[in-house]
């Protein structure tokens, strides 16, 4: 099969000196660089000469093995191969890279406590320590029988009911409504004396899907729902979307990826008529309001490290930093014992519960966990898999590589060739993975692309084999049947192949 032509191989700095100077359509007329402005032409045609798609599955491309660039991790395989440092920290930011982490693993308490530098829990909350969603940094599963979801939660959202909510979306101000008594997020834990926000409760049915070669494979198919409701029903409007936690590696290098870059690969009209549609996510930055590009959570509304964190902070525990200073976190004014609640704010240390330099801390070691270097790229099964995964047209969306910014804030992720295989577009998967949920940009069936890198230590890292927005894949093939929308054709191109190229696909998958 030849490789399959698309927009995609164009190279960056032609397309990005095509459209320099024009306001971005693609990014639903908001204004957003168009070109690299870090780089001289020349760095520019080594850039695109460098991150063009390969056609060449016959040996490992150069630097393939190191997928973070001089930031990849070498370290053994182990369960803690998500918990490394960047190889391009200097010493000297080794210190706060360990604060970092200790806070990201600390439990915080309720209020009042004798513990006043942790206190201030919830008053409801989803989990005590960011660690304790995100194990040894890795991703969150489903609630396999336990009392609490812990690493997976459900976002709640009604759509816009007024002119002025529909232009609040519209101009980026807000991504979505809250559940008029449950706010953003049901927290199914609360501090003692305050009843919890409900439950989740999830029902699977099996369904089965013959493959080409007449295989026969289960998937199945979740459904929703909230129970033990402390504060009365769910608006009828609201929509209720699980989401678990994403593996933490990368992300500073994520962040480092150019606008322009980004922006090059989406097509929302489908200009090129390939059936791939991918969409900008605007979002304002919380900090100055600015209007940025949404890489971040699965519907990429968040633009940077600091705000994944300081969401985080408020929405999963509880606790207020300065980005997100209300210290009852999602409590609503219907919840008006949770108002009440006593918060751990001490004037002493700051006007939150985590000030400044805790959020500080944490984003930087958020920023800085290293992606571990490939596994086997070089063997003929992983680029026989390789072949077929760029030949099915997986790469439409899941681009294999990037170069960051020279100018990065951070220095350790400046200038580094990566191969994070997404595009951090917004693409309609399906009505199979719909979740009929607004937030900012993406509409009720589009999800961000998630990036790949270290998808096959998923089970070494976290434990499980479970995959995709809410855990509902078993395991990569599963994950990949689950494909629809834009993604149906390379869904299909899999779904037809002989058992022994959909073994290499994964294979190939199993050495990211």
């Amino acid at each position: 099969m030849p490789p399959r032509p698309a927009r995609r191989l164009l190279s960056c700095a032609a397309f990005c000196a095509a459209i320099a100077g024009f306001s971005v359509a693609l990014a639903s007329g908001f204004d957003l660089p168009t070109k690299r402005r870090d780089l001289s032409d020349a760095d520019m045609k080594r850039v695109a000469d460098v991150t063009r798609p390969t056609t060449d599955f016959s040996k490992a491309e150069q630097y393939e093995a190191m997928q973070a660039g001089g930031a990849t991790s070498i370290d053994p395989v182990t369960q803690d191969s998500f918990s490394h440092i960047s190889a391009t920290i200097p010493f000297e930011e080794e210190q706060p890279f360990r604060l970092g982490n200790a806070l990201f693993k600390k439990l915080w308490v309720s209020a009042p406590s004798s513990t006043q530098a942790s206190d201030g829990l919830g008053p409801l909350f989803n989990a005590r320590s960011c660690m304790s969603c995100h194990l040894n940094d890795g991703r969150g599963k489903p609630p396999e029988g336990g009392v609490s979801a812990t690493s997976m939660f459900l976002r709640l959202s009604r759509p816009a009911t007024t002119p002025d909510e529909q232009r609040a979306i519209a101009s980026a101000e807000v991504v979505n409504f809250p559940d008029p008594i449950y706010g953003h997020q049901l927290q199914d834990l609360a501090v003692p004396g305050l009843p919890s926000e409900g439950k989740m409760a999830i029902r699977y049915t099996e369904e089965p899907v013959t493959l080409g070669d007449g295989e026969t494979i289960s998937l199945r198919r979740p459904t929703y729902e909230v129970t033990d409701l402390g504060y009365g029903p769910l608006d009828p409007t609201t929509t209720i979307s699980p989401r678990v936690a994403p593996a933490m590696i990368g992300l500073g290098l994520i962040e480092a990826i150019p606008e322009a870059d980004i922006l090059a690969h989406a097509d929302p009209d489908d200009a090129d008529g390939d059936g791939i549609h991918g969409k900008a996510a605007i979002i304002r930055d919380h900090r100055t309001g600015k209007v940025a590009l949404g890489r971040f959570g699965w519907k990429a509304q968040n633009a940077s490290v600091r705000d994944q964190s300081a969401d985080a902070f408020s929405n999963d525990i509880g606790i207020s930093t300065p980005d997100r200073a209300d210290p009852h976190g999602d409590c609503t004014e219907a919840e008006a014992k949770c108002g009440k609640m006593p918060t751990g704010v001490q004037k002493r240390l700051g006007k939150e519960e985590a000030p400044g330099p805790i959020l500080d801390l944490v984003t930087f070691y958020s920023a800085n966990l290293a992606v571990p270097a490939r596994r086997k790229a070089s063997f003929p099964a992983t680029l026989q898999g390789k072949k077929i995964f760029y030949q099915s047209g997986c790469i439409s969306c899941h681009m294999p590589k990037f170069v960051t910014r020279r100018d990065s804030a951070d220095k350790a992720q400046a200038f580094q060739l990566i191969w994070p295989y997404s595009d951090f577009l917004l693409h309609d998967m399906g009505e199979g993975l719909a979740d009929g949920q607004q937030v900012g940009s993406a509409n009720g069936r589009e999800w961000r692309t998630p990036p790949l890198w270290g998808i096959g230590l998923t089970q070494t890292v976290s434990g499980h084999s479970f995959f995709l927005h809410d855990g509902r894949a078993r395991n990569l093939t599963e994950a990949i049947l689950w494909h629809g929308g834009e993604a149906e054709k390379a869904r299909d191109a899999f779904a037809s192949l002989p058992g022994d190229d959909r073994q290499a696909l994964i294979t190939f998958l199993e050495s990211l």
